[in-house]
């Protein structure tokens, strides 16, 4: 993965990695590039290898950056009051914001993989814009009770959080109550974007752990039920990060995923 290098998408600045096509790679058929899609707490530093190791095993190039207010973005002033934000937040993310960070990087039709809230924004985004595949991990389509509760529960203990998060972000009170505070929101209570689902035309799998404290498994089986192309993967013994508890088994998704893209077009 390249450095870090900030880019101005909108007006903001955005920090992004790349993570270039390995030599071999060029004598291969060329595949879609990956853009990683963090999650409400997520960083690209959290992901540690793991974006890499996936470019790697797929055999294509990658991008990875953060969202306004998260590692060293550009941060989001009075982010408890008049910059809070709207529960609208992931269309503006996947309907303008995206769609300008991929022109800048020009990047086509990629192949979007999203954690949470970042899942969230990819399927929007793929239901507006063409791209090459979606993965999805432990996405929100609605919004449910478990997802409240332990929302709930992160912003009882984000003192103690605190700490683990600081390091990977410039301002950690921006990343965490731009998400909690949202969430949390009356207004965010009708969030569902289910509606949108349909219009998706692009392959689809949707990953998500049993026991996962976020959501329950209705949350992809939504998704199936509105988009058929969709492939789920439930894994057992796994939480709301299924890239760090169960990696091998999303490693092997992802790749017979991306060996099948074309093949499983919707009808």
């Amino acid at each position: 993965m390249t450095k870090p290098m900030l880019l101005s998408v909108l007006g903001v600045q955005l920090e992004v990695q790349h993570i270039p096509l390995l030599e071999s790679g060029h004598l291969r058929e060329k595949k879609p590039a990956c853009v990683f899609l963090h999650e409400g707490l997520g960083s690209i530093a959290l992901w540690k290898d793991w974006p890499t190791q996936i470019c790697q095993s797929l055999g294509c190039e990658g991008w990875v950056f953060y969202r306004r207010g998260y590692g060293q973005s550009d941060g989001i002033p009075d982010v408890r009051g008049q910059g809070r934000l709207n529960a609208d937040y992931m269309h503006r993310e996947a309907l303008e914001v995206l769609p300008a960070l991929l022109t800048e990087l020009h990047v086509a039709e990629p192949l979007l993989i999203g954690h949470s809230d970042g899942a969230t924004i990819a399927l929007i985004h793929a239901s507006q814009f063409s791209v090459s595949g979606c993965v999805v991990l432990a996405p929100h389509v609605m919004v449910e009770d478990i997802s409240l509760s332990a929302i709930s529960q992160a912003r009882d203990n984000f003192e103690k959080l605190k700490p683990r998060l600081a390091p990977f972000h410039k301002d950690v009170d921006v990343a965490f109550w731009q998400w909690n505070d949202v969430w949390l929101s009356e207004a965010f209570r009708d969030f569902d974007i289910r509606p949108l689902l349909h219009q998706i035309h692009a392959p689809l799998m949707a990953i998500q752990g049993i026991d996962d404290a976020y959501g329950t498994l209705l949350q992809i089986e939504e998704i199936a039920a509105n988009a058929p192309q969709t492939q789920l993967v439930k894994l057992e013994n796994c939480g709301h990060s299924p890239h760090k508890d169960k990696p091998e088994e999303v490693l092997q998704a992802l790749k017979y995923f991306s060996s099948s893209l074309g093949k499983i077009q919707r009808h």
